[in-house]
């Protein structure tokens, strides 16, 4: 289990999400599948942006100090393209280290964008689509992108707007920028129950647990 995730989510926090897991489905026929993972992406990408941001911001500082003052500059060319091949080093490094930083270059899209595909990668890899009513549901969290998706089967997107999924996604959310996801994950379970069961996806006679109730932990993508 990668260390990250296991300081966040402890042993009994593992034991409360599954109980919380089992009392909602208790409920209704939804079968709810928690899965978290540090990043949905390396976004390499950012970090040669903010390489070449910290590197232009140099290069821009030097042009505007020989045209704009008198400053005698105490370098030459050569040595000129070697601080802004420091300077893109450095860029890269605190993008790489600053979390704020590398959200900010790979920009909001495209993280919304690598969670979503992580989020369908792991819908499949769990089977949530192998439950008997289609009732299967995936709460994703990608933690480094602070984003929640949450994907229903057939069975539930029938009764279930994905508008109405907001209020369990929000409720995670807040968590995750709190430091507190397995708080803000127990809560939003809870909410995912009782929305089912106000929506009408409720528990048969012979319903059986199809799909386990631990949550799923990945380091990185799925």
């Amino acid at each position: 289990m990668p260390s990250t995730l296991s300081r966040l989510f402890t042993s009994t926090d593992l034991e409360r999400i599954a109980a919380a897991v089992k009392a909602a489905e208790g409920q209704t026929a939804g079968e709810i599948v928690p899965f978290v993972v540090a990043s949905s992406d390396d976004y390499e990408a950012a970090l040669w942006r903010g390489g070449f941001a910290l590197s232009a911001l140099v290069w821009s500082a030097i042009v505007l100090a020989y045209l704009l003052t008198s400053v005698w500059l105490p370098f030459s060319l050569v040595q000129a393209l070697l601080l802004l091949f420091l300077a893109q080093g450095l860029g890269m490094l605190l993008t790489m280290t600053l979390p704020s930083a590398k959200r900010f270059f790979a920009g909001a899209a495209t993280l919304q964008r690598r969670v979503q595909q992580q989020a369908l990668e792991a819908f499949l890899s769990e089977e949530v689509f192998r439950t008997r009513e289609h009732t299967g549901i995936l709460i994703f969290l990608s933690l480094f992108e602070r984003r929640v998706v949450v994907l229903g089967d057939a069975g539930i997107n029938a009764k279930v707007a994905p508008t109405e999924w907001e209020e369990v996604v929000q409720t995670i959310v807040a968590g995750m920028r709190t430091g507190q996801p397995a708080e803000g994950l127990l809560v939003a379970v809870h909410k995912c129950g009782v929305l089912l069961q106000k929506q009408g996806v409720l528990r048969r006679e012979d319903d059986t647990d199809e799909l386990a109730n631990t949550l799923r932990m990945r380091g990185g993508k799925v």
